[in-house]
């Protein structure tokens, strides 16, 4: 299946994509074709090898260089695993919801991962906006506590993706208005609105301490009657792949974390929130529409996916993706080696499945690297209990805490003497 996903994938993207859909039974409509007028003569380079087999040793050269820094950087971050505890690892594998109260007491007791934030975090107990000065200081203290604790920053996360789902932007002491959506964006300036709104509101995230923006949604949606509609680009494959690119590359610039969503694609599925959404569509539709902006987004390093609750039957009969194992072999055979989070484990879409109440043991062995969730202070006690008793191999939470470990150091969460 390896194969076959990348070879098809690469296909559509040289090919600028085969038309795919509006909706479930029907082709979607062509991209908008460019002229040669609207083409930028591109800038000549400074210097060009004489020859092709000097360019191919540069090339060589510099990707060897990558490799051996690549390989340096994991050596050390391993030995920085090898000297955590079981419970720190586990913990740093949580990106919680914020604690209503004692938050800090909880950071340090579960060594927690990442806090994400909801509209009641940018609030005071009296229900009124924190100032700019109040919020930065609320998340430096939560930092603080992390650092004391293990040494090891937080993820800092919240949902802005303009439109319907916006957190931070809703205070208006932090934000000058209500982030718009990607398609009143687009629809009023094209993907340059779009990009610009990013570098704006990524940087004020930056700048009150938020480090991860649970964003962009990259689901393809044409139908207004979609579920996903309002919050995704609502335009076909070509368009959703740019999208996708340009967002995740303007937000690693301005150092805050992308997160992609919902994988494999969230199509014409019901709402999650409130049970179980079953896909019926087959491989070569994800194959030629709904995965290639995943894929255009990890090419352009997108450090998150987040795996929906969707049972995608063409993958995994049985299970939601979150819980799949193939569906994640699926997201490991397109290149990506970033960080897997599971949507909200508190959905009723999944909270069944798990007999003895372990969601997140299922989470974690299915493939993903971060359970997001509310109910940590019930689920990290269990999945140290399953690694104790051999239910969940150790090695699986080393992995998974590896690659946490190598997106806070590339965002400047982890230092390494």
């Amino acid at each position: 299946m390896k194969q076959r996903i990348l070879l098809l994938l690469i296909s559509c993207l040289i090919l600028t994509l085969a038309a795919c859909g509006e909706r479930q039974a029907d082709m979607p409509s062509e991209p908008e074709s460019v002229t040669t007028e609207e083409i930028a003569e591109p800038e000549q380079p400074k210097y060009l090898p004489e020859t092709a087999e000097e360019a191919h040793a540069a090339a060589d050269a510099g990707q060897k260089d990558e490799e051996k820094r690549t390989a340096e950087l994991e050596a050390r971050l391993r030995t920085v695993v090898e000297g955590m505890t079981l419970e720190e690892k586990v913990g740093q594998l949580f990106f919680v919801r914020c604690p209503r109260s004692q938050a800090s007491d909880k950071i340090a007791k579960y060594h927690l991962g990442g806090l994400l934030l909801f509209t009641r975090d940018y609030k005071d107990n009296d229900d009124n906006w924190l100032t700019a000065e109040q919020m930065t200081g609320k998340l430096q203290a939560f930092q603080l506590t992390a650092e004391l604790d293990t040494g090891i920053h937080l993820f800092i996360g919240s949902d802005e993706e303009g439109g319907e789902v916006t957190r931070a932007s809703r205070n208006p002491n932090l934000f000058p208005s209500r982030s718009k959506s990607p398609q009143e964006l687009y629809n009023s300036g094209g993907i340059g609105e779009v990009l610009n709104d990013a570098a704006q509101k990524n940087d004020l995230l930056k700048k009150y301490g938020i480090n991860v923006n649970f964003a962009p949604v990259v689901d393809v949606s044409t139908d207004p009657d979609d579920f996903i509609y309002s919050r995704s680009l609502g335009r076909n494959a070509a368009e959703t792949m740019a999208y996708a690119a340009g967002v995740v590359s303007v937000m690693n610039d301005e150092g805050v974390g992308a997160v992609l969503k919902h994988f494999p694609g969230y199509g014409n599925n019901a709402d999650t929130h409130t049970g179980v959404a079953i896909d019926e569509r087959p491989l070569e539709w994800f194959e030629k529409s709904d995965l290639v902006p995943f894929l255009a987004g990890i090419r352009a390093d997108a450090p998150f996916v987040l795996v929906s609750h969707n049972i995608v039957k063409c993958m995994d009969e049985n299970l939601p993706a979150s819980l799949s194992p193939a569906v994640h072999r699926v997201l490991r055979d397109m290149g990506f080696d970033g960080v897997a989070l599971t949507d909200d484990l508190s959905m009723q879409a999944v909270s069944a499945y798990a007999a003895d109440g372990s969601v997140a043991v299922m989470a974690l062995k299915a493939g993903n690297d971060m359970v997001v969730t509310e109910d940590f202070e019930t689920q990290i006690p269990l999945v140290i209990q399953a690694v104790r008793d051999g239910t969940l191999d150790e090695g699986v939470i080393d992995a998974a805490c590896l690659r946490v470990l190598k997106i806070k150091y590339k965002l400047g969460l982890l230092k390494l003497g």
